[in-house]
């Protein structure tokens, strides 16, 4: 007997709805989110199973690949489906138009899919807690970065909105050095006065190249001639952007602090050599990863080593009889008479 779950999670409890291969639905429940609420499903589905519970396949479909609850699920033999809630809206749309939406709806959808559209469907896969713990960290380093990516693209937008000058003054927003200069001078009238001095030490700080050519064109930049605000409103935009300097410059800090996560979680693999070693493989790609990480091979090449010694001379010219004959030609004692054909390449 093969048997079909559908989980609508929340934060605090789950709505699972049990059906067979035929569509029938043989149980649905409530279940709180935790130990007690997985020991339910598991006296739910057996009492379904009965005596062939070793030898039925439960498949279980949840929106979601990731969590404690589907690790429990995945544990337990069940063959667990994460589906995108996107899918299950499609799913959704094919059996009514109205556009209901319930949980005990959501469950039964997710337990007809797994019963009708489960080889569509991938399973959740069943990582090692090694990979586990460089997919967590890899996924905080990407979200991480999404984020700083938003919070840059608001800053540009308020810097246009009553500070075009620092636009053209600091091309990357997310820069160490931009972000001093702007939590030292978020407003036109205090970046106008800022000094070389003050300037090359933000550059310098921020292990900046070409510092004194830089210096001149920020401060030639802050210096031109530009619309502005009212003073109220422009004091209210300086602590905005202010305050989303200081976001991003935490963003960055952290930012840091999971890349080196990320290498340390990949490198404790036991994998992570082979990786390494593969020809094709790019250190860059991983954050913090770099050839040199590698124990034993590395990804790049060793050099040829130079020639010391003189080439050996040319053998002698094999006898016109050994000679290969090529297509389109007639060999004779001695000597290859051309054709009245062009000999093309062998």
């Amino acid at each position: 007997m093969r048997l079909f779950a559908g989980d609508d999670w929340a934060e605090d409890h789950h709505d699972v709805e049990l059906m067979d291969s035929a569509g029938r639905v043989l149980a649905r429940a409530r279940l709180p989110e935790g130990a007690a609420g997985m020991a339910r499903l598991h006296a739910m589905i057996g009492e379904q199973l009965g005596e062939d519970a070793e030898a039925a396949g439960v498949r279980v479909g949840i929106e979601t690949g990731r969590g404690l609850w589907v690790m429990a699920l995945a544990a337990a033999g069940y063959a667990v489906f994460g589906i995108n809630p996107l899918q299950v809206a499609r799913y959704r749309e094919r059996h009514g138009v109205s556009g209901a939406k319930s949980d005990a709806a959501d469950a039964h959808t997710l337990a007809d899919m797994m019963r009708t559209d489960a080889h569509q469907l991938r399973p959740v896969a069943a990582d090692s807690p090694a990979a586990q713990a460089v997919k967590v960290v890899a996924r905080a380093h990407k979200t991480l970065i999404w984020e700083r990516t938003r919070q840059v693209q608001r800053l540009r937008h308020q810097l246009r909105d009553y500070f075009p000058a620092a636009l053209e003054a600091y091309p990357d927003l997310a820069a160490p050095g931009t972000l001093e200069l702007l939590a030292k001078a978020p407003d036109p009238a205090s970046a106008a006065q800022l000094t070389t001095a003050q300037v090359s030490a933000a550059l310098k700080r921020a292990r900046r190249r070409d510092i004194t050519a830089r210096a001149a064109a920020i401060r030639a930049a802050l210096r031109g001639e530009q619309l502005a605000q009212p003073p109220a409103v422009t004091a209210a935009c300086a602590a905005v952007a202010r305050a989303l300097a200081a976001v991003i410059t935490a963003l960055n800090t952290q930012i840091k602090v999971m890349e080196g996560q990320v290498e340390a979680h990949f490198l404790q693999h036991p994998d992570a050599e082979i990786i390494l070693s593969q020809p094709a493989w790019d250190p860059s790609s991983v954050p913090g990863c770099s050839a040199s990480s590698a124990t034993t091979r590395t990804a790049t090449p060793a050099a040829k080593p130079a020639r010391t010694t003189r080439p050996p001379a040319p053998s002698p010219a094999p006898p016109a009889s050994a000679r290969p004959s090529w297509p389109g030609t007639c060999t004779t004692t001695g000597s290859a008479t051309p054709s009245t054909a062009r000999p093309s390449p062998p």
